[in-house]
């Protein structure tokens, strides 16, 4: 179902469609503004929609406070049992349009995480992270497949990037895109001062390779000998693999594998998924600036969390609201934080 906030999303989406169509310039190009003119038609049915289900849940509310009453009770029983089945056949109507708006939310995903700014101690901040989305993702019942890593000599992580195998995993965690930032005393840090670090979390859904065409002539594919930390060699055999996308510029390595074969195919995956974020960032510059005046663009560049160890508080800055349970937040309890975005 459509969340209220994803409802002010569309709202605003459509007003600033309505605005831009009744500029005679918007129809100087017929091929885009048709595409405009279709979107404010499907945006104004499902909102319609909407609306009608808010006044359905409402009339079910008047309609039980009759319960009560002895000479009016049968008639509300009757009321509210016609009202659900109607609220029933539109929450699947409106779902179904939903499926068309966000039709990757039912995919697998991928995470990269990335150590920023702040050296060993915002690579042990990363490796942190990704403990805390494996125990989270774990505890659902999702499975984890890691595809590609890099670690330093401490333990912490320059990089990991893994795929969550279940259906709806792309849609839970999509709101973790962007800038993670903690403030605490490292492990390193000799006089107890309190350093301020980040990493980078990057989430994207898994295509089928049906639905990318990937094309040979526009791939480089190099292969080079595997390294661990330090840059040490740790094969001995042109096992990794790097593969250039030449029309975008995308390049993706993998060298986890011990095989040439298994390394190549996870790095198609992650490249297929790269190219479509890509492509979907280019169709939907619009969209993501509405959203940024909703509840914070996304951008991976923005600062979207802190996690302050000192006061065990973290704070969604999209949300604009914290929990001061920091250390089961970072055992895997998200849940909380997931289920707020769909409020």
């Amino acid at each position: 179902m459509l969340s209220k906030k994803e409802f002010s999303q569309l709202t605003l989406e459509h007003k600033q469609l309505a605005a831009k169509l009744s500029q005679p310039e918007t129809f100087k190009e017929p091929q885009a503004s048709a595409q405009l003119l279709k979107r404010q038609a499907f945006l104004s049915d499902i909102l319609q929609d909407w609306q009608t289900h808010q006044k359905i849940t409402q009339r079910l509310k008047e309609a039980a406070e009759f319960l009560g009453e002895a000479d009016l009770a049968e008639a509300a029983k009757e009321e509210i049992a016609k009202l659900e089945l109607k609220q029933t056949e539109l929450e699947s109507k409106i779902n179904r349009k939903l499926g068309s708006i966000y039709p990757n939310d039912e995919r697998d995903a991928i995470l990269e995480i990335r150590a920023g700014t702040g050296g060993e101690e915002a690579a042990l901040f990363a490796a942190d992270l990704f403990k805390m989305y494996s125990r989270f993702i774990e505890s659902l019942g999702w499975t984890i497949n890691l595809l590609n890593s890099s670690r330093n000599d401490l333990g912490g992580l320059k990089e990991i990037i893994f795929e969550v195998k279940a259906s709806s995993a792309y849609g839970c965690l999509k709101n973790e895109s962007g800038v993670h930032r903690v403030q605490r005393i490292p492990v390193t840090e000799k006089n107890g001062r309190i350093h301020t670090s980040t990493a980078s979390v990057v989430v994207l859904p898994i295509i089928p390779e049906q639905e990318i065409n990937l094309k040979a002539d526009d791939l480089r594919i190099d292969v080079f000998r595997s390294s661990g930390p330090g840059g040490q060699s740790v094969n001995t055999t042109d096992s990794a693999v790097r593969i250039t996308h030449l029309p975008s510029g995308l390049i993706v390595s993998c060298q986890d594998e011990r095989s040439q074969h298994k390394n190549k195919a996870k790095a198609l995956k992650i490249l297929a998924a790269r190219l479509t974020d890509l492509e979907a960032s280019k169709r939907q510059t619009e969209a993501r600036s509405l959203r940024k005046n909703q509840i914070g663009s996304g951008d991976r560049n923005e600062k979207i969390r802190t996690y302050n160890f000192p006061q065990n508080r973290l704070t969604d800055h999209r949300l604009k609201k914290s929990w001061h349970n920091l250390e089961q937040i970072m055992a895997g309890n998200l849940e909380p934080i997931v289920e707020a975005f769909k409020n």
